[in-house]
């Protein structure tokens, strides 16, 4: 038997409460982190639409410090601004973020200004011409923060945070491990408050990086059987969100399948399809009209086929995991696994080429060019040196 490969296992402090009523645990989270003033980030739709936040403030009670309700899609610079100058005002030393992915994201985005010096603009992450990227290391103590999870988001236990720029279209990106969350509640009623096609769109940008996590040339067995229960969890809940909606059990599977994807993450090092991320960052950035999840669907398969040749073993290896490996010889069967991903996104009614999201072919050299600047790009197995090799994958996308 081949000897493993050596790894690191690293695993961070973290509650999580899930279930019926475990809404009812925030106000011990509160107490256990020793803060007295609890302030809650949420968008419009949470704050408008549901009866959560009026939850929250009755369970925190005399620790409640305040509500931000003007998240934006995508967490907005503006929005983000605002609610850090709100966070500073109310003298937060907490903060409890209320939804998606867009609220986790702001939330971690005010904490690290709430902190830091500076401009974002000069604390984000730094692409010198011809080099590396450069995350600047923000090192000032950062407040806790306690997620109200709404929707399966890969953003729930990230250490990086991007804020869209509106002036540019371009994301800023902000790393601190500090930021991740020092508790998490997964409440039956908090997830379904989140209407069918969101939840399914953020489900299904989740599983793009469960596919490609599977599908890891460099993976080790606590990552890999992280990911192949998350892969099962997800193939089996996805269909559930378009066909029983309401399903509790369905919602709180993706729920865990993203956490299980995003700690298996943490333990693996060197990620070969970066160009996924790439190329769904800027199409998400550019095209309002244009949901997370289907900026990945968009992009998951075709990137994977861009990367063929240098990742065939790994995504020989997904093909297995999919059922469709059929004892093939290895790169008939990595094959098969792009052509799953397809057929599967698109029997949640979700688009798979360029054109059937109302992308105009006269685009692609702009995303090209804008994802020559993201900085997963620099994480793709097949290395990428010029746009024109992005310019003829969009060609075959659209």
């Amino acid at each position: 038997m081949e000897a493993v490969t050596p790894f690191r296992y690293r695993s961070f402090p973290l509650s999580v409460h899930a279930g019926k009523g475990t809404l009812d645990q925030l106000r011990g989270e509160v107490d256990r982190a020793k803060a007295k003033r609890a302030f809650v980030v949420c968008g419009k739709s949470v704050a408008n639409k549901t009866d959560l936040v009026a939850r929250v403030k009755a369970n925190l009670g005399d620790r409640f410090a305040g509500v931000f309700d003007a998240v934006g899609a995508s967490s907005p610079l503006p929005s983000v601004l605002a609610g850090t100058a709100a966070a500073r005002e109310a003298r937060a030393d907490l903060i409890v973020a209320v939804g998606g992915g867009s609220a986790m994201v702001t939330a971690r985005a005010i904490i690290i200004l709430l902190a830091e010096k500076g401009d974002i603009h000069e604390i984000c992450t730094q692409y010198p011409p011809g080099q590396a990227p450069v995350s600047p290391r923000l090192m000032a103590p950062k407040i806790p923060n306690i997620l109200v999870v709404t929707t399966p988001s890969t953003a729930m236990t990230r250490a990086g945070t991007a804020v869209k720029d509106i002036e540019s279209h371009h994301r800023l990106e902000l790393f601190d491990p500090r930021t991740r969350p020092f508790a998490m509640i997964w409440d039956d009623d908090a997830l379904l408050t989140a209407p069918a096609d969101l939840y399914l769109s953020t489900a299904a940008s989740a599983l793009s990086g469960i596919l490609t996590g599977a599908a890891a040339p460099r993976t080790n067995p606590v990552s890999h059987g992280d990911m192949l229960h998350a892969l099962r969890l997800s193939l089996a809940s996805l269909p559930l969100i378009r066909t029983d909606p309401n399903n509790t059990t369905a919602r709180m599977n993706l729920v865990a399948a993203s956490f299980l994807s995003n700690r298996a993450l943490d333990a693996m090092r060197g990620r070969a399809f970066g160009i996924i991320s790439s190329l769904g960052h800027v199409i998400d950035t550019l095209y309002p009209n244009v949901s997370h999840g289907d900026s990945y669907s968009l992009t998951t398969a075709w990137g994977m086929r861009f990367n063929l040749e240098q990742t065939s073993a790994g995504l020989a290896r997904l093909a297995q995991a999919l059922g469709v490996g059929d004892g093939l010889p290895e790169k008939e069967e990595a094959k098969r696994a792009p052509d799953f991903i397809d057929d599967f996104y698109r029997s949640l009614g979700m688009p798979v080429r360029l054109r059937d999201a109302g992308i105009p072919q006269q685009d692609i050299e702009r995303i090209a060019r804008d994802a020559m600047g993201d900085f997963y790009l620099h994480q793709n197995a097949r290395k990428v040196k010029d746009p024109s090799e992005l310019v003829e994958l969009l060609g075959q996308m659209w």
